[in-house]
């Protein structure tokens, strides 16, 4: 069963701006999802605004929104076939077990100069 639905769209420049600004990507975004991102060139900001959607979005799908998560307790990875999906970690895993879903569904889409992301949460039977 559904528990929760969450969409959320990020412009891209946006992220190009935060590139500039030193420790903020740091702030928002788990170590290892810069790393995979950060090599990308000039479609790491296309990449960085869909990730931070999907962030904003698993906030709209818990129905609280993102009090008391750190955003980089979320992270979105890239499974063997290229298919997003997200792992969390400390403040989001708590947030999303009390929530009393089991799973997480996420889509990510982006073109030139917006980023939109959208997280279903459906309980776990």
């Amino acid at each position: 069963m559904i528990t929760g639905i969450g969409v959320d769209i990020v412009h891209v420049r946006r992220l190009e701006r935060w590139r500039d600004i030193p420790g903020l990507l740091e702030r928002y975004f788990h170590p290892d999802e810069l790393l995979s991102v950060m090599n990308k060139g000039p479609a790491a900001a296309l990449s960085l605004a869909g990730r931070f959607a999907a962030k904003e979005a698993f906030g709209k799908a818990l129905g609280t929104g993102l009090k008391g998560i750190v955003l980089k307790d979320i992270m979105v990875v890239n499974r063997y076939n290229g298919s997003p999906a997200v792992e969390l970690f400390g403040t989001a895993r708590r947030a999303f077990e009390k929530s009393g879903a089991g799973r997480v569904h996420i889509s990510l889409t982006h073109e030139r100069d917006n980023a939109v992301a959208m997280v279903v949460l459906e309980t776990g039977e």
